[in-house]
């Protein structure tokens, strides 16, 4: 470990007095340790240090937030598209926290523009044949068999490829109908109800990180900070931990071979071009899949006056490199932003491996992955371990189950408290 303290400048405006930390906290009952200081090792400290337990988070990076950080300078962008679902139990316990902040609503005009590439042109409304996916009243899919197969004989194949394709932008995956069909049918619902569970945090999930980090701070969590904990024995104590990183780095910290699960992997491309009215606002392929978002329709902070951010996010196959998702994220550009080429001022390109959350294949579950309580007052918090819920939330319900696990509570009554 090579630095201990308190977090950056950032949070210090927020921190308060010693004092003021100390008043009407429980009395110290638990020692937690959390590995990671993301989003799910943040929740992870919330929750334990309002549960009156003593809490040290240590961090790799120079900053918190995981996942959810927000690039400094002129373009606010994160890594990947980024939107927290209302529909999800970690809605209520930020809101109910004052953490989430203000919100970048999507302008009624800018929400009209979506589009759907179809048969190779753009299009305002998807094929009739996916509806018949979305109505009400349709039955629960099976767990056991592929969504392309169970769809198909719902919405015939076309329709049943273009709600596949559709779903990539909660599964970051490439072949989302050969996934379980009751874990795709969940994030096809979510992904398309009216009005929109998607809402973004104005300027970027870097805001929430930072009423999360200082939250975490005024309760007295230690938060230690460019902290590389390489073996368990680094941390020299019998406290119960939390391991709060991705599963491929929980993996190498804990010599578990067993610590896997399958994932997407993903092109990300982001752009900033010179503004032209007319640009789509999103860009959904029910071709292939892929997902384009001008994400400063809603949320004017994230690039300077005059730009446009947008950013895209394609799932590609094991045997596909970057050049050939970003390939076809070129040809969304093409169909949603006429001249994008002679407008771009900032272009950065990247793979995302492994670190887009779990997907669960035919005849698996949620509660099938690597199971939160590993023994030895050892547990397990992230995207990809067993917790239900979709993207963020799974990594919420396993924060919040690995501290209930740790101090022998039970974790609805950690979240209301």
């Amino acid at each position: 470990m090579s630095h201990s303290g308190r977090p950056g400048p950032s949070y210090s405006q927020k921190q308060g007095s010693k004092a003021t930390r100390a008043r009407g906290r429980p009395p110290v009952m638990h020692r937690i340790t959390v590995i990671g200081g993301g989003f799910a090792g943040l929740t992870a400290a919330i929750t334990a240090a309002e549960a009156g337990a003593k809490v040290t988070v240590y961090e790799t990076h120079h900053t918190l937030g995981g996942r959810a950080r927000t690039a400094d300078g002129p373009y606010r962008t994160n890594e990947g598209p980024h939107a927290l679902y209302n529909g999800g139990p970690h809605w209520a316990w930020l809101k109910q926290r004052d953490l989430i902040g203000p919100l970048a609503p999507i302008p009624p005009l800018e929400a009209a523009r979506l589009r759907l590439r179809h048969r190779g042109v753009l299009r305002r409304t998807p094929p009739f044949a996916m509806l018949k996916l979305l109505r009400r009243g349709l039955p629960q899919a099976p767990v056991d068999l592929d969504f392309m197969t169970w769809a198909t004989g719902i919405a015939g194949e076309e329709g049943a490829r273009a709600a596949a394709h559709y779903s990539a932008v909660a599964l970051f995956h490439h072949d989302p109908g050969a996934l379980s069909a009751a874990f795709v049918q969940e994030r096809l619902r979510r992904a398309t109800k009216l009005p929109p569970e998607a809402h973004y945090p104005r300027g970027g999930w870097a805001t929430m990180i930072d009423r999360m980090a200082a939250r975490a701070w005024n309760l007295g969590v230690r938060m230690e900070t460019l902290s590389r904990i390489d073996s368990l024995d680094d941390l020299s104590t019998d406290a119960p931990v939390v391991v709060a990183t991705s599963l491929d780095a929980a993996r190498r910290l804990l010599r578990d071979d067993s610590l896997t699960w399958t994932s997407g992997r993903t092109a990300l491309i982001d752009l900033a071009v010179r503004t032209r009215r007319g640009d789509a606002f999103a860009v959904s392929d029910l071709d292939e899949t892929g997902w384009l978002e001008r994400f400063t329709a809603q949320d004017r902070s994230l690039a300077p006056a005059g730009e446009q951010l947008i950013q895209g996010q394609i799932p590609i196959a094991p045997h596909e490199n970057k050049a050939a998702g970003i390939a076809r994220a070129e040809q969304l550009l093409d169909l949603g932003f006429p001249g994008w080429r002679e407008r771009v001022t900032w272009r950065r390109e990247s793979v995302a491996s492994g670190r887009t959350g779990a997907v669960d294949l035919p005849g698996t579950s949620w509660r099938d992955r690597p199971a939160v309580d590993r023994g030895d007052g050892l547990y397990l918090a992230g995207d990809q371990v067993a917790a239900p819920g979709v993207l963020s939330e799974v990594s919420f319900n396993s924060a919040l189950t690995a501290v209930s696990l740790a101090l022998g509570r039970n974790a609805l009554d950690l979240k209301q408290a």
